[in-house]
């Protein structure tokens, strides 16, 4: 493999992304349909994300980065089979500059 042309990522942001690829592995071992219903959801709300939070609110991203390493652990676990979403309001946290 080559060197990559990309920007380079932040440790943060391979944190973000490693946890997205982490999503999409476990989605292989449910069902098709399953499968399907968990990638969309999850591209869903990694996308809703990207576009609310302020890039520069580290404890916010850090946050729900552990909220989604949580969420994965469930959606590893044999016996569950889709995800829902906590809609938590971040209006105060989207939108603060120090």
């Amino acid at each position: 493999m080559g060197a990559s042309t990309g920007p380079r990522l932040s440790g943060m942001q391979k944190q973000v992304l490693g946890l997205y690829r982490e999503f999409l592995r476990a989605a292989r071992s449910k069902s098709a349909e399953d499968r399907r219903k968990i990638e969309s959801f999850v591209s869903a709300e990694f996308r809703r994300n990207s576009k609310q939070v302020d890039r520069k609110n580290f404890i916010y991203i850090e946050y729900l980065l552990r909220l989604g390493k949580k969420q994965l652990a469930q959606l590893q676990s044999p016996d569950t089979v889709r995800l829902s979403s906590l809609d938590i309001s971040v209006s105060e946290t989207i939108n603060h500059k120090p």
